[in-house]
């Protein structure tokens, strides 16, 4: 039976468990050892690739460093983080880095990987909370895709002595989902992570530090303001480079990839994939606004102290909106032939019947093969197996009407179905 619902009142205060508790001390007592410096960390990658057998020195297109150098002075001044905080994004910018070194060293050593070709992926744009994953996990199902699972997506260049396996690799990603399980024991009624599981590109993105994957981690308005006003053209030349060496290094056919901030950057999405089949998920964007902006609020309890959920609910309030902004004034970039709208009400509705479509839209045969292999995924992770949480507008300092009025154009221009949504 699924557990009962839970509403998470100790937003600006957590409560952790004793085993929690423990881990936050004991990354506390690693505080002094890190630094948010970005030249100290660059050194530090270079010294962590020396001790794996193969000193590395070359990141690769400088472009990184301006979004990086932003990144953590953002951190270290605006963020408000934590000592425990400030260790686990030390240790974030320092695995991200190396392996910007793993990836250039392997382009250097490998260069005809340039020839890989990414031909005609499927691509799902759409904020957190609009069906996204459950989607995402369907069309990962399918054996004739290739999705991108969380310990490649974490990882995707092993250390010089791991080549041909991969078991090292997702045991590194389970034992830092074991500290995220553990500190924040609801996410996984608001974002299930698995290693093996298919994952957002998120990841292959932050390598350029240049991602809305780092920003839900924080309360960085410079670096969200640099990220907004920049032209994010080169993250997507990147990603599309570290998706052709994940291809040379274990395969696949047709890409199915899955990440928010598409849906803001639909123009350099198709100008580095032009060929790409977009699916674009919508819902109520009140009720998005109300269980993305709690998720975020509440994942902070990794990193920071105090919380001020108030202060936050207006940052991802503000946040959330430019997202829907931006996917309206951009939405006719996609080739309509290319490109469909998925409504969350009419997908709750049947799941399948909406793959169908999307795959008739991609030109991707939907054969009785595909239909088994998502129908036994479902039996086997069942929707709101792990609890759903009880969202509620007051707790992150919103207003229902306001946000109503406020989000009209986006919810009449795309037709989503208004939802009950709490206010208190």
């Amino acid at each position: 039976m699924r557990p009962p619902d839970v509403h998470i009142d100790d937003l600006a205060e957590p409560r952790f468990s004793p085993e929690a508790q423990q881990l936050i001390d004991g990354l506390t007592a690693m505080a002094p050892a890190c630094t948010l410096e970005p030249e100290a960390l660059m050194e530090m990658a270079v010294q962590q690739t020396e001790a794996t057998g193969r000193r590395m020195e070359d990141f690769g297109d400088e472009a990184f460093r301006e979004p990086l150098e932003i990144l953590c002075r953002s951190l270290r001044e605006e963020a408000g983080l934590a000592e425990h905080g400030k260790v686990v994004w030390h240790a974030q910018l320092l695995a991200q880095l190396t392996q910007r070194l793993r990836l250039q060293d392997l382009l250097n050593r490998h260069p005809e990987i340039h020839d890989v070709q990414i031909e005609r992926p499927i691509i799902i744009a759409g904020l957190p909370r609009t069906g996204t994953t459950h989607l995402h996990n369907l069309l990962s199902a399918d054996p004739a895709l290739r999705p991108l699972p969380y310990w490649e997506a974490c990882e995707p260049v092993p250390p010089p002595g791991e080549e041909g396996t991969i078991e090292p690799r997702i045991q590194r990603v389970a034992a830092s989902l074991h500290l995220v399980h553990t500190t924040l024991p609801y996410l996984k009624r608001m974002f299930d992570l698995t290693p093996t599981y298919s994952h957002e590109e998120g990841g292959l993105l932050a390598l350029t530090f240049a991602s809305t994957h780092l920003e839900i981690q924080a309360m960085v308005p410079s670096y969200r303001d640099w990220y907004l006003g920049t032209d994010q053209t080169f993250a997507y030349e990147y990603l599309r480079t570290a998706l052709k060496a994940i291809t040379w290094l274990r395969g696949g056919g047709r890409w199915v990839l899955k990440a928010p901030q598409h849906l803001e950057q639909l123009g350099p999405l198709m100008k580095v994939f032009p060929d790409a089949t977009v699916v674009i998920t919508h819902r109520d964007p009140v009720a998005v606004t109300a269980s993305l902006t709690t998720m975020l609020c509440y994942g902070l309890r990794m990193t920071t102290y105090p919380i001020d959920p108030h202060a936050v609910g207006a940052y991802w309030r503000d946040r959330s909106a430019i997202y829907m902004e931006r996917c309206l004034r951009d939405r006719d970039l996609v080739p309509k032939e290319q490109s469909i709208d998925v409504l969350f009400h009419e997908f709750m509705a049947d799941d399948i019947a909406m793959v169908e479509r999307i795959y008739q839209v991609a030109g991707q045969p939907f054969t009785e093969e595909t239909r088994a292999a998502m129908e036994a995924y479902m039996a086997e992770h069942p929707r709101g197996r792990h609890g759903r949480v009880d969202y509620r507008l007051a707790d992150i300092g919103l207003e229902l009407a306001e946000r109503r009025r406020a989000l009209a154009p986006y919810a009449e221009r795309f037709g989503t179905k208004e939802e009950p949504v709490k206010e208190r």
